[in-house]
Protein backbone atom coordinates (compact mmCIF):
# COMPACT_ATOMS: atom_id res chain seq x y z
CA UNK A 1 0.00 0.00 0.00
CA UNK A 2 0.89 3.45 -0.12
CA UNK A 3 1.53 5.72 3.09
CA UNK A 4 3.28 8.93 3.97
CA UNK A 5 6.36 9.19 5.65
CA UNK A 6 7.48 12.59 7.36
CA UNK A 7 11.27 12.64 6.10
CA UNK A 8 12.47 15.34 7.56
CA UNK A 9 11.58 19.11 8.90
CA UNK A 10 8.37 20.07 6.10
CA UNK A 11 9.28 16.83 4.24
CA UNK A 12 7.00 14.74 3.76
CA UNK A 13 7.42 11.17 0.90
CA UNK A 14 5.18 8.43 -0.14
CA UNK A 15 6.53 5.15 -0.09
CA UNK A 16 5.25 1.79 -0.87
CA UNK A 17 4.82 -0.59 1.90
CA UNK A 18 3.82 -3.36 3.49
CA UNK A 19 -0.15 -3.84 4.43
CA UNK A 20 -0.94 -4.06 8.03
CA UNK A 21 -2.21 -7.09 9.65
CA UNK A 22 -5.26 -7.03 12.12
CA UNK A 23 -3.83 -8.79 15.19
CA UNK A 24 -6.33 -9.94 17.68
CA UNK A 25 -9.41 -7.94 18.52
CA UNK A 26 -8.03 -5.41 15.63
CA UNK A 27 -9.55 -4.66 12.42
CA UNK A 28 -8.28 -3.38 9.38
CA UNK A 29 -9.92 -0.18 7.59
CA UNK A 30 -9.31 0.50 3.71
CA UNK A 31 -9.42 4.08 4.21
CA UNK A 32 -11.70 6.86 2.11
CA UNK A 33 -10.14 9.96 3.85
CA UNK A 34 -7.98 11.80 6.92
CA UNK A 35 -8.75 14.96 8.30
CA UNK A 36 -5.43 16.71 8.75
CA UNK A 37 -5.32 18.13 12.00
CA UNK A 38 -3.21 21.31 13.66
CA UNK A 39 -1.25 18.90 16.26
CA UNK A 40 0.46 17.64 13.42
CA UNK A 41 2.30 21.08 12.58
CA UNK A 42 4.68 20.76 15.46
CA UNK A 43 5.98 17.33 14.25
CA UNK A 44 5.62 19.20 10.58
CA UNK A 45 8.05 21.67 11.67
CA UNK A 46 10.82 19.28 13.07
CA UNK A 47 11.44 20.47 16.60
CA UNK A 48 14.54 19.13 18.20
CA UNK A 49 13.06 16.23 19.70
CA UNK A 50 11.75 14.61 16.35
CA UNK A 51 14.04 12.00 15.21
CA UNK A 52 13.34 11.22 11.16
CA UNK A 53 12.02 8.99 9.38
CA UNK A 54 8.40 8.54 11.00
CA UNK A 55 6.45 5.78 10.70
CA UNK A 56 4.51 5.20 7.76
CA UNK A 57 1.20 6.92 8.09
CA UNK A 58 1.82 8.55 11.22
CA UNK A 59 0.06 11.29 12.32
CA UNK A 60 -3.08 10.61 10.46
CA UNK A 61 -5.61 10.01 13.60
CA UNK A 62 -8.80 11.27 11.55
CA UNK A 63 -9.97 8.29 9.45
CA UNK A 64 -12.49 6.85 8.19
CA UNK A 65 -13.57 4.31 5.80
CA UNK A 66 -14.37 0.61 5.28
CA UNK A 67 -13.51 -2.77 7.36
CA UNK A 68 -11.65 -4.90 4.89
CA UNK A 69 -10.24 -7.50 7.57
CA UNK A 70 -10.86 -8.79 10.92
CA UNK A 71 -8.61 -9.77 13.86
CA UNK A 72 -9.20 -13.21 15.82
CA UNK A 73 -11.77 -12.85 18.35
CA UNK A 74 -13.33 -9.64 16.77
CA UNK A 75 -17.11 -10.78 16.37
CA UNK A 76 -19.09 -7.07 16.90
CA UNK A 77 -17.81 -5.69 13.01
CA UNK A 78 -18.23 -7.41 9.84
CA UNK A 79 -16.01 -6.75 6.89
CA UNK A 80 -17.92 -3.91 4.75
CA UNK A 81 -18.81 -2.22 7.37
CA UNK A 82 -18.47 1.59 7.25
CA UNK A 83 -16.53 3.20 10.02
CA UNK A 84 -14.67 5.85 11.37
CA UNK A 85 -11.75 5.16 13.71
CA UNK A 86 -9.41 6.25 16.01
CA UNK A 87 -6.22 4.93 15.29
CA UNK A 88 -2.52 6.62 14.32
CA UNK A 89 -1.23 6.05 11.37
CA UNK A 90 -3.94 6.81 9.05
CA UNK A 91 -1.96 8.66 6.11
CA UNK A 92 -1.73 5.55 4.03
CA UNK A 93 -4.54 3.28 1.81
CA UNK A 94 -4.85 1.52 4.98
CA UNK A 95 -4.51 1.27 9.15
CA UNK A 96 -5.23 -1.30 12.15
CA UNK A 97 -7.37 0.00 14.81
CA UNK A 98 -8.72 -1.70 17.78
CA UNK A 99 -12.36 -3.06 17.57
CA UNK A 100 -13.46 -1.01 19.95
CA UNK A 101 -11.96 2.30 18.89
CA UNK A 102 -13.94 2.37 15.57
CA UNK A 103 -18.00 3.67 15.55
CA UNK A 104 -19.69 2.58 12.87
CA UNK A 105 -21.27 4.95 10.15
CA UNK A 106 -25.25 4.52 9.44
CA UNK A 107 -26.41 4.59 6.10
CA UNK A 108 -27.39 8.06 6.43
CA UNK A 109 -23.71 9.19 6.33
CA UNK A 110 -23.26 7.01 3.10
CA UNK A 111 -20.77 9.12 0.88
CA UNK A 112 -20.14 11.61 3.73
CA UNK A 113 -16.56 12.32 5.10
CA UNK A 114 -16.44 11.53 8.23
CA UNK A 115 -13.38 12.61 10.54
CA UNK A 116 -14.22 11.25 13.80
CA UNK A 117 -11.81 12.07 15.91
CA UNK A 118 -12.17 16.17 15.81
CA UNK A 119 -15.69 15.67 15.29
CA UNK A 120 -15.89 13.41 18.54
CA UNK A 121 -13.40 15.87 20.25
CA UNK A 122 -16.06 18.65 19.80
CA UNK A 123 -18.84 17.06 21.46
CA UNK A 124 -16.42 15.95 24.54
CA UNK A 125 -15.37 19.49 24.64
CA UNK A 126 -19.12 20.58 24.67
CA UNK A 127 -19.99 18.34 27.53
CA UNK A 128 -17.10 19.19 29.64
CA UNK A 129 -18.42 23.24 29.07
CA UNK A 130 -21.35 22.88 30.93
CA UNK A 131 -23.26 24.95 28.66
CA UNK A 132 -26.78 26.12 29.45
CA UNK A 133 -29.61 27.95 27.78
CA UNK A 134 -29.65 31.56 29.32
CA UNK A 135 -25.82 31.72 29.24
CA UNK A 136 -23.66 33.73 27.18
CA UNK A 137 -20.75 32.15 25.83
CA UNK A 138 -17.62 33.19 24.33
CA UNK A 139 -15.49 31.23 21.45
CA UNK A 140 -12.71 32.30 21.20
CA UNK A 141 -11.22 30.78 16.96
CA UNK A 142 -13.40 29.77 15.15
CA UNK A 143 -11.67 27.15 12.98
CA UNK A 144 -12.93 23.61 12.27
CA UNK A 145 -13.99 22.81 16.58
CA UNK A 146 -14.64 26.92 16.79
CA UNK A 147 -17.44 26.16 14.24
CA UNK A 148 -18.94 23.13 16.04
CA UNK A 149 -18.94 24.42 19.28
CA UNK A 150 -20.23 27.51 18.13
CA UNK A 151 -23.86 25.08 16.77
CA UNK A 152 -23.78 22.85 19.81
CA UNK A 153 -23.81 25.69 21.80
CA UNK A 154 -26.65 27.82 20.35
CA UNK A 155 -28.64 24.89 19.58
CA UNK A 156 -28.18 24.74 23.90
CA UNK A 157 -29.83 27.52 23.62
CA UNK A 158 -26.70 29.69 24.94
CA UNK A 159 -25.93 33.57 23.07
CA UNK A 160 -22.42 32.92 21.46
CA UNK A 161 -20.57 35.82 20.95
CA UNK A 162 -17.38 34.53 17.90
CA UNK A 163 -14.03 35.96 18.48
CA UNK A 164 -11.99 35.52 15.56
CA UNK A 165 -9.05 36.79 13.52
CA UNK A 166 -10.43 36.19 9.73
CA UNK A 167 -13.17 37.93 8.04
CA UNK A 168 -14.17 34.03 6.68
CA UNK A 169 -13.89 32.57 9.97
CA UNK A 170 -16.63 35.65 11.29
CA UNK A 171 -18.79 34.35 8.44
CA UNK A 172 -18.88 30.82 9.39
CA UNK A 173 -19.64 31.85 13.21
CA UNK A 174 -22.76 33.62 11.81
CA UNK A 175 -23.95 30.81 9.68
CA UNK A 176 -23.61 28.30 12.14
CA UNK A 177 -25.47 30.31 14.96
CA UNK A 178 -22.97 33.23 16.10
CA UNK A 179 -25.79 35.73 17.71
CA UNK A 180 -22.70 38.22 18.04
CA UNK A 181 -18.89 38.63 16.28
CA UNK A 182 -15.87 40.19 16.97
CA UNK A 183 -12.56 40.60 15.24
CA UNK A 184 -9.60 39.47 16.91
CA UNK A 185 -7.62 42.65 16.14
CA UNK A 186 -7.51 44.69 19.64
CA UNK A 187 -6.68 42.90 23.12
CA UNK A 188 -8.49 46.46 25.13
CA UNK A 189 -11.05 46.60 22.05
CA UNK A 190 -12.30 42.98 22.49
CA UNK A 191 -13.16 43.11 26.13
CA UNK A 192 -14.38 46.64 25.99
CA UNK A 193 -17.09 45.30 23.31
CA UNK A 194 -17.85 42.17 25.17
CA UNK A 195 -18.11 44.19 28.55
CA UNK A 196 -21.06 46.30 26.87
CA UNK A 197 -22.89 43.02 25.15
CA UNK A 198 -22.95 41.85 28.77
CA UNK A 199 -23.63 44.51 30.92
CA UNK A 200 -20.47 44.68 32.11
CA UNK A 201 -20.57 40.84 33.97
CA UNK A 202 -18.36 38.94 31.40
CA UNK A 203 -19.69 35.46 29.97
CA UNK A 204 -20.22 32.55 32.03
CA UNK A 205 -18.34 30.72 29.74
CA UNK A 206 -15.31 30.91 27.73
CA UNK A 207 -13.68 28.60 25.25
CA UNK A 208 -10.27 29.12 23.72
CA UNK A 209 -9.78 27.16 21.06
CA UNK A 210 -6.85 28.55 19.35
CA UNK A 211 -3.58 27.56 21.11
CA UNK A 212 -1.44 30.94 21.46
CA UNK A 213 -0.44 33.03 24.56
CA UNK A 214 -2.59 35.95 23.90
CA UNK A 215 -6.30 33.93 22.95
CA UNK A 216 -5.39 32.18 26.66
CA UNK A 217 -5.07 35.61 28.32
CA UNK A 218 -7.79 37.15 26.24
CA UNK A 219 -10.09 34.18 27.37
CA UNK A 220 -9.68 34.62 30.78
CA UNK A 221 -10.41 38.64 31.38
CA UNK A 222 -13.56 37.27 29.30
CA UNK A 223 -14.63 34.99 31.71
CA UNK A 224 -17.21 36.19 34.21
CA UNK A 225 -17.05 35.77 37.73
CA UNK A 226 -17.67 31.94 39.26
CA UNK A 227 -17.27 31.30 35.05
CA UNK A 228 -15.82 28.55 33.42
CA UNK A 229 -12.67 29.07 31.26
CA UNK A 230 -12.43 26.14 28.75
CA UNK A 231 -8.98 25.25 27.71
CA UNK A 232 -9.43 23.53 24.10
CA UNK A 233 -6.71 24.99 22.00
CA UNK A 234 -3.70 22.53 21.75
CA UNK A 235 -0.79 24.27 23.32
CA UNK A 236 1.97 21.95 23.03
CA UNK A 237 4.81 24.38 21.16
CA UNK A 238 6.21 25.64 24.67
CA UNK A 239 4.93 27.07 27.94
CA UNK A 240 2.09 29.16 29.06
CA UNK A 241 2.02 31.90 31.35
CA UNK A 242 -1.51 32.70 33.41
CA UNK A 243 -2.78 35.57 35.18
CA UNK A 244 -3.41 33.68 38.57
CA UNK A 245 -4.00 36.69 40.20
CA UNK A 246 -6.95 37.18 37.80
CA UNK A 247 -8.05 33.55 37.96
CA UNK A 248 -8.32 33.95 41.33
CA UNK A 249 -9.75 37.25 42.11
CA UNK A 250 -12.68 36.38 39.51
CA UNK A 251 -13.25 32.59 41.33
CA UNK A 252 -12.77 30.94 37.65
CA UNK A 253 -13.18 27.24 36.92
CA UNK A 254 -10.15 26.67 34.84
CA UNK A 255 -10.98 23.21 32.56
CA UNK A 256 -8.58 21.20 30.10
CA UNK A 257 -11.31 19.77 27.88
CA UNK A 258 -8.61 17.45 26.07
CA UNK A 259 -9.58 13.69 26.82
CA UNK A 260 -6.72 10.87 27.15
CA UNK A 261 -9.16 8.32 27.37
CA UNK A 262 -10.01 6.34 24.33
CA UNK A 263 -13.62 4.96 25.77
CA UNK A 264 -14.22 8.79 26.05
CA UNK A 265 -12.96 9.79 22.48
CA UNK A 266 -15.17 6.98 21.04
CA UNK A 267 -18.00 8.07 22.91
CA UNK A 268 -17.93 11.54 21.37
CA UNK A 269 -17.69 10.07 17.99
CA UNK A 270 -20.61 8.12 18.69
CA UNK A 271 -22.51 11.44 20.00
CA UNK A 272 -21.06 13.13 17.13
CA UNK A 273 -22.40 10.22 14.41
CA UNK A 274 -25.98 10.78 15.75
CA UNK A 275 -25.68 14.23 15.85
CA UNK A 276 -24.71 14.33 11.98
CA UNK A 277 -26.95 11.41 10.93
CA UNK A 278 -30.49 12.83 12.13
CA UNK A 279 -29.56 16.22 10.62
CA UNK A 280 -29.02 17.84 13.34
CA UNK A 281 -25.60 19.24 12.96
CA UNK A 282 -23.90 19.40 9.32
CA UNK A 283 -20.23 19.94 9.01
CA UNK A 284 -19.72 19.83 5.37
CA UNK A 285 -19.43 23.12 5.06
CA UNK A 286 -15.99 23.23 7.40
CA UNK A 287 -14.42 21.09 5.26
CA UNK A 288 -13.23 23.49 2.64
CA UNK A 289 -10.15 21.81 0.93
CA UNK A 290 -9.34 18.00 -0.43
CA UNK A 291 -5.99 16.89 -1.47
CA UNK A 292 -4.46 13.22 -2.82
CA UNK A 293 -2.04 11.74 -0.38
CA UNK A 294 0.87 12.85 -2.38
CA UNK A 295 -0.01 16.60 -1.40
CA UNK A 296 0.10 16.23 2.38
CA UNK A 297 2.85 18.47 2.37
CA UNK A 298 0.48 20.80 0.94
CA UNK A 299 -2.19 19.90 2.67
CA UNK A 300 -0.04 20.65 6.26
CA UNK A 301 1.23 24.04 5.04
CA UNK A 302 -2.63 25.32 4.29
CA UNK A 303 -3.35 24.05 7.87
CA UNK A 304 -0.50 26.16 9.34
CA UNK A 305 -0.45 29.32 7.22
CA UNK A 306 -4.89 29.97 6.99
CA UNK A 307 -5.29 31.03 3.43
CA UNK A 308 -8.49 32.75 2.68
CA UNK A 309 -11.04 30.34 2.85
CA UNK A 310 -9.37 27.66 4.71
CA UNK A 311 -10.91 25.56 8.09
CA UNK A 312 -10.55 22.15 7.45
CA UNK A 313 -8.50 20.06 5.10
CA UNK A 314 -9.04 16.18 4.23
CA UNK A 315 -6.96 13.77 2.49
CA UNK A 316 -8.76 11.52 0.24
CA UNK A 317 -6.27 8.51 -0.98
Amino acid sequence: MRAAVLAGPGEMRLKQVDRPEPGPGQVRVKLEGCGVCASNLTPWSGPEWMSFPGEPGGMGHEGWGTIDALGEGVTAMQLGDRVAALSYKSYADFDVAEADAVVKLPPALHGQPFPGEPLGCAFNIFRRSDIEAGQTVAIVGIGFLGAILTRLATDAGARVIAISRRPFSLDVARQFGAAEVIPMEDHGGIIERVKELTDGKFCERVIEAVGKQWPLDLAAELTAERGKLIVAGYHQDGPRQVNMWLWNWRGLDVINAHERDPARYIEGIREAVDAVASGRLDPSPLYTHRYPLERLGDALNDTRDRPDGFLKALVVP
